[in-house]
């Protein structure tokens, strides 16, 4: 990945803080979701592709709210990449990486935050000059004791943990110096989707946002 690239993924990742990891259920909750994730200070999403709506969610929110910054993950090959920047991301998310996709990655105009677990992946990664990653499934790939044990083969790697972050232990994550943000869907609980309970996302996303304390 060019080094433009790569200092645009830590850029969005460090001034994110939270990239709330969003898959739709259903059209009509695309603009709301969204509106109460911005009203309660992330304005940088990451639309996933597990359902049908991804792709038509990331185009409608590109068009509809130009003021967020809106990005693509659970991106798996080139084809959903391309997919991806035709609907207008802003940046791409891996939950894992292969050659393929890293080098469809290094010739695309978005940045991708591929996402490893083990540090062979990491050395894969770095080999074509990645230096930022998600580190998914964070809490199953050893949480908080992975990230310090990384820290020292890898001093210039910085992360993402994604997968198990929640309420109850961001603080602790964020407290790791090669953390950079967080992934997670914590704040968008289930039973408030369900009931359109927007105020409910907008609150428990303010609440998280606290833990960083005053704003990068």
């Amino acid at each position: 990945m060019s080094l433009d690239k790569h200092a645009q993924i830590e850029q969005l990742c460090r001034q994110a803080r939270i990239l709330p990891v969003i898959t739709f259920h259903c059209e009509e909750h695309i603009l709301p979701l969204a509106d109460a994730l911005a009203a309660g200070g992330l304005t940088t999403l990451e639309v996933t592709l597990r359902s049908e709506y991804g792709l038509a969610a990331i185009q409608l929110l590109t068009e509809q709210r130009p003021n967020l910054c809106i990005g693509a993950g659970t991106v798996l090959n080139p084809q959903m990449l391309e997919a991806c920047v035709q609907a207008g991301a802003r940046f791409l998310v891996a939950p894992g990486i292969t050659q393929e996709l890293l080098l469809a990655a290094q010739d695309s105009p978005i940045p991708l935050l591929p996402g490893v677990s083990t540090a062979s992946e990491i050395m894969q990664a770095l080999a074509l000059d990645y230096q930022c990653f998600k580190l998914f499934p964070a809490e199953a790939s050893g949480g908080v004791a992975a990230l310090k044990a990384l820290a020292g083969p890898f001093p210039q790697v910085r992360f993402c943990p994604t997968g198990g972050v929640n309420a109850h232990n961001l603080a602790q994550y964020i407290a790791q110096p090669n953390v950079f943000c967080v992934g997670g869907s914590w704040m968008m609980e289930s039973e408030a989707i369900k009931q359109a309970d927007w105020s409910r996302v907008q609150q428990a996303t303010q609440a998280a946002l606290r833990c960083f304390g005053s704003p990068v």
